[in-house]
């Protein structure tokens, strides 16, 4: 399973706010039955086959443009893991594991 980090930024538009356009992105994922996302306060996390990942990074970048904006930014980060399983929960887990590792050595 791929992890991709995703945000997608309209430029142009009439407000700063972007709160509009992110309800909207997690409105296209919660349809898309192939990836599991997470929102976060700086972008949203997907996680599923890297095909879908695209497929659903695709969608994503449009809505944008559906909703009136002339350009947009997309910047994606990818984790592809393929020597194992990975998730977000997964590594979040490791992290915690190391980290353990670190307070009773103290």
């Amino acid at each position: 399973m791929a992890i991709a980090e995703v945000t997608i930024v309209p430029i142009g538009t009439e407000t700063t706010s972007l709160s509009p356009y992110v309800a909207k992105y997690q409105e296209v994922l919660e349809k898309d039955q192939n990836v599991e996302y997470e929102l976060t306060p700086m972008g949203t996390i997907i996680e599923g086959d890297i095909d879908d990942l695209l497929v659903a990074i695709r969608k994503l970048h449009e809505v944008p443009f559906t909703s009136g904006a002339e350009r947009v930014t997309t910047n994606v980060k990818i984790d592809d893991r393929r020597d194992k399983e990975s998730s977000t929960e997964q590594k979040l887990n490791s992290v915690a594991r190391e980290l353990e590792k670190i307070n009773k050595s103290n």
